[in-house]
């Protein structure tokens, strides 16, 4: 039964031909899914395991010693072709964030099945040592723990010296410019493992006074390093100020520093936030290479693991399923700071 409106067709029929018009592709996506259809069976995909579901509609078979033929390569190419089809144009007619939700749901079980087809026996990850703890919670609290507190320290750290590098590019002193230049220039322009060799091994030549332990050592290469890319980052975040604020702040009396530090600041802080955290992520996955000096972090905890019991390609995938997780609960916490400096920018 439909209800007719007083200005329009019944709603029923609004719906569906609503529906009809959100489904209907276009002639771009057609051409799209007709080059991925092509694509696909150039890739023979006939051998794959997908390729085995569909071969009994052609009467072909799979498996050691068989070679697919074209028409079951051309099958399964045009049905999983059709499959991503179909998959967008329901994804169409979904609101956003259940697109967004569903397309994660679906790459997740992609991301499940690519790892499942390893055949590997991923029950290591829940085996007990003699402690009665199992391997995967073994990488949380000591590998993870590890790789949390050096990449905290070394970020904060690295701020203050991205800070005072970028207003030392900023100013008019020129000894305080030349050694920004040139330490921007060294540390962006050599390999993080060299400067970890550098500190933990060069600095002892210089005195046993200047030796230290590895994480120090690690803290300190991933502070200098981080710091030059990210003094360039505060640097463009404080010149993306708009000139008139300076002036603004000029014509009311208020001194430079309280300038920078009320106005100047948190306004640079929206273009800062964003490439700081892509920054953050990065070092929490590039302080893997303290490993070199011992230091028991996460990827070092994994392969010490694997190797004890002979699975590290297993324990590997445990500790990049560790890093991806804090990684998600990092971007959260950036989404949420980013929210608050831009605040004043929301579009209404």
């Amino acid at each position: 039964m439909t209800v007719t409106t007083e200005d329009g067709p019944p709603r029923a029929e609004f719906s569906a031909r609503a529906w009809l018009e959100g489904a209907k592709p276009s002639g771009v996506e057609a051409a799209a899914m007709a080059c991925l259809a092509v694509l696909l069976i150039w890739m023979q995909l006939g051998g794959t395991r997908i390729g085995g579901l569909i071969a009994p509609l052609t009467g072909g078979a799979t498996g050691p010693g068989t070679t697919p033929g074209f028409a079951l390569n051309a099958l399964t190419g045009l049905l999983v072709a059709g499959a991503v089809w179909v998959n967008i144009i329901v994804l169409r007619l979904l609101p956003f964030r259940a697109q967004v939700a569903v397309v994660w749901a679906e790459l997740l079980l992609l991301f499940i099945a690519f790892v499942g087809s390893f055949d590997r026996d991923f029950g290591i990850w829940f085996a007990t040592s003699q402690d009665g703890t199992t391997n995967f919670a073994y990488l949380i609290t000591t590998g993870a723990v590890t790789t949390l507190y050096v990449s905290l320290i070394s970020i904060v750290i690295a701020c203050l010296i991205a800070m005072l590098a970028a207003l030392a590019r900023l100013s008019n002193i020129g000894p305080a410019y030349a050694a920004a230049t040139f330490y921007i220039s060294f540390f962006r322009g050599t390999p993080l493992l060299l400067q970890v060799y550098l500190i933990y091994l060069g600095l002892p030549q210089l005195g046993p006074q200047f030796a230290m332990d590895a994480v120090p050592s690690g803290i300190l290469a991933l502070s200098l390093c981080y710091g030059a890319y990210l003094a360039e980052i505060f640097r463009a975040g404080i010149i993306g100020v708009p000139h008139g604020q300076h002036d603004a702040a000029k014509a009311l009396g208020l001194p430079p520093r309280l300038t920078f530090r009320k106005i100047v600041l948190p306004q640079a802080m929206r273009f800062i936030v964003p490439p700081t955290g892509n920054q953050f992520i990065a070092m929490l996955k590039d302080s893997s290479l303290v490993s070199v000096m011992g230091v028991w972090e996460l990827t070092r905890t994994a392969q010490i693991i694997g190797r004890r019991d002979f699975r590290v390609f297993e324990m590997l995938i445990a500790a990049a399923i560790i890093y991806w997780v804090l990684s998600i609960c990092f971007e959260l916490i950036q989404s949420r700071i980013e929210r608050h400096y831009g605040k004043g920018y929301e579009r209404k």
